[in-house]
């Protein structure tokens, strides 16, 4: 879809807008065109067959590389324990006793990969119109250049899922979220999905009503990598620079990556979107402001990805 530039208000609305939404500031982007959907695992698929490329997810993994994301003197981890996998969702069988540690619901998974999203013995057939998962940013940016396009950047991500509506809370506008929606988690996070919204995991890429310029999927279902280095404090950064309140022209994101929540990892990258995972008492972060972020080299069950073209003069 052709998304015709002009200038917005980026950041933060609503009471679940987090710290490193803020502050708002007046952005200007051009016009681009951005697909409609996220990549499929259709698309994805024809990729592989035509370049052979391989997966993040599926090479067996560097010990050199990976613990460069890691604290210093973090022991070895076994041979068996650096096959090829992924990050999948599994509900907890106990009790929560700590909302913040995600490792309770989070477990790493050999044999996951994007044939396979949600471990060995899983499969994608009948899934070819759902969005592909367990990609890393590098896959991604390996199907965009094999298609002559891009990821977005985080500011044109924004714009674009707030299809024209302004500084509102979330894709639809102010109304509260409902199953009608998006695809998100109903019930109590982690250990109770009523799905609602008749999907549990992820939902084909059109199954909702696109936004305000005919963007399907920007809220919920999966996380969508973007082309920016993620900083809490990028968009103060972007403040001060502005000269005369001038809006930020096409910002492309820090020079390095950084979080804070993973201190030792390395040229982290934006995500945005939400995924079927969030859930309104947890992250909530099925709104166009939300930010999140993941080393380049991570993959996981609920994260795709959509690409952009630059707009010719």
């Amino acid at each position: 879809m052709l998304i015709r530039g002009g200038t917005f208000t980026m950041g933060g609305i609503g009471k679940d807008a987090r710290a490193d939404e803020f502050p708002k500031h007046r952005v200007l982007v051009n016009s681009f065109w951005m697909d409609e959907t996220e990549v499929t695992n259709a698309q994805f698929k024809k990729f592989v067959d035509e370049t052979s490329y391989v997966t993040t997810a599926e090479r067996k993994i560097s010990w050199e590389q990976i613990k460069k994301d890691l604290p210093p003197n973090t022991p070895r981890p076994k041979d068996e324990d650096l096959e090829p996998g992924s990050l999948v969702f599994k509900t907890p069988s106990t009790p929560i006793t700590d909302s913040r540690n995600y490792s309770q619901w989070w477990s790493w998974t050999k044999g996951a990969d994007w044939k396979h999203p949600y471990g060995p013995d899983s499969s994608i057939e009948g899934m070819s119109d759902h969005p592909v998962v367990q990609v890393s940013f590098e896959d991604a940016s390996k199907y965009a250049e094999w298609a002559g396009k891009r990821l977005p950047t985080e500011a044109e991500w924004e714009y674009a899922a707030r299809g024209g509506l302004g500084e509102k809370e979330f894709v639809w506008g102010d109304a509260p979220i409902d199953k009608h929606k998006c695809n998100v988690w109903q019930g109590r996070f982690p250990t109770v999905n009523t799905k609602d919204d008749g999907y549990e995991a992820t939902n084909p890429v059109k199954a909702f009503k696109a936004n305000g310029y005919k963007l399907f999927g920007m809220a919920g279902n999966v996380w969508e990598w973007c082309a920016d280095r993620y900083h809490p404090s990028y968009y103060e950064d972007l403040l001060k620079a502005s000269e005369d309140g001038a809006p930020a022209n096409n910002p492309t994101g820090p020079v390095n990556g950084f979080d804070p929540r993973h201190p030792n990892a390395q040229d982290v990258r934006v995500q945005r979107g939400g995924s079927f995972l969030c859930n309104a008492s947890y992250c909530s972060s099925y709104r166009p402001s939300a930010r999140m972020s993941s080393t380049p080299d991570s993959s996981s069950c609920h994260v795709g990805f959509r690409c952009v073209k630059d707009v010719l003069p």
